[in-house]
């Protein structure tokens, strides 16, 4: 009896482990199945991150681009305005040449040509600053950076480091010195 028994445990342990193993090859293919469909998931998003990538780069090189042309046509056309604030300067000195060319009364003519002069010379300077050039003031006291002292003299009248004569006058763009301004300094 000890021996049926033992027979029939064995037997029964036999039936568990085949039953064991058809379950953990059941098991084993529904996990790599699992696995499987893990593995194409992870790869189509993957694809689709490349794509993604891709399109990214590509939007980022086209902006690039398009920055750096309007970079250049910025800078190609930056003095544009300034142009087209110059023309009606140029216009008035036309009028000045066609005045002469007419041959006028010699003391009309000069006075004519006079007042021309003086008001293209305003409306020249008038511009210029409009576009941030100044003149360099020689009524303040000597500064090195917008000044050139190309003489000193002695002056009673003027105190030491002033501006007595301007020979050439200066000028500023906003707070930079286009050309300093040919001084004579007191001592």
């Amino acid at each position: 009896m000890n021996e049926n028994k033992i027979d029939k445990d064995i037997n029964e342990e036999q039936q568990n482990e085949e039953n064991n193993s058809e379950v953990t090859a059941e098991d084993a293919k529904a996990d790599a199945e699992a696995v499987e469909n893990e593995f194409d998931l992870l790869q189509n998003e993957l694809s689709e991150l490349k794509d993604k990538y891709a399109r990214v780069h590509a939007d980022f090189d086209n902006i690039k681009k398009r920055l750096e042309r309007e970079k250049y046509t910025a800078v190609e056309y930056a003095n544009e305005k300034f142009a087209k604030d110059m023309i009606p300067v140029l216009d008035a000195l036309d009028g000045a040449m066609k005045s002469i060319q007419e041959g006028a009364d010699k003391a009309e003519l000069f006075d004519k040509l006079k007042e021309g002069i003086e008001l293209t010379h305003k409306q020249f300077l008038t511009q210029l600053e409009k576009h941030g050039v100044t003149k360099v003031s020689h009524e303040e006291p000597y500064d090195p950076n917008i000044h050139n002292a190309v003489q000193s003299v002695d002056s009673e009248d003027v105190e030491s480091g002033q501006i007595v004569q301007t020979f050439q006058t200066g000028y500023k763009y906003k707070s930079r010195p286009l050309r300093e301004a040919m001084v004579v300094v007191a001592n």
